[in-house]
């Protein structure tokens, strides 16, 4: 079994390394990741230079919608926000503003009802949509009820991925919380 070829090049449409792995056991298909501050593209052994590079570009391109569909901006999440708002708590809470921040590194997000701000914590960009979605939610719902009584957790059963939500939050916290391990996390 041959090992895979390997090598690094700088990304047309990224700063991060591209990383090209040619395999001959893979016949027809591409595929890529992130992998850190790098893209790791893999690609059959048998496809000439000009292919890789025209796949390379390719998946760069389609690795990057996916982030902007899954990285919404502030004006975006202010409109799902909104859209939250009307689907599950009846309209009642509408903030005055909601944004990313990137201060907040031990909380998911953040409210003051007074103001009627909401802000998200960077770290949930990337992550799937309904756990920013959650997120929204609950920030939403202290508009609402300010503590986390009863009453506020009554108005999250609505949600129906509130749990599976706040499992996948509480796995990003129990890994985060791991020691580091050299090559643990290696993908190859």
């Amino acid at each position: 079994m041959p090992a895979d070829h390997q090598h690094s090049a700088a990304g047309p449409k990224t700063a991060s390394a591209v990383e090209v792995r040619r395999s001959a056991r893979r016949r027809r298909t591409v595929s890529a990741y992130r992998d850190g501050d790098r893209t790791v593209v893999l690609i059959p052994a048998r496809m000439s230079e000009a292919e890789e590079r025209r796949w390379v570009e390719v998946m760069l391109g389609r690795l990057q919608a996916q982030e902007r569909r899954r990285m919404p901006g502030d004006s975006e999440l202010a409109a799902r926000a909104r859209q939250l708002s009307a689907q599950y708590l009846g309209g009642g809470p509408q903030p005055t503003t909601v944004r990313w921040v990137t201060n907040q590194n031990t909380r998911w997000g953040s409210c003051t009802p007074d103001e009627g701000t909401i802000r998200l914590s960077h770290r949930l960009k990337g992550m799937p949509e309904y756990v920013v979605d959650y997120v929204l939610l609950h920030e939403l719902a202290h508009l609402l009820v300010p503590g986390h009584g009863p009453r506020f957790w009554k108005l999250l059963e609505v949600y129906p991925k509130t749990e599976r939500a706040r499992g996948y939050l509480e796995g990003v916290v129990a890994i985060e919380s791991l020691p580091f391990i050299p090559g643990q996390s290696d993908k190859g």
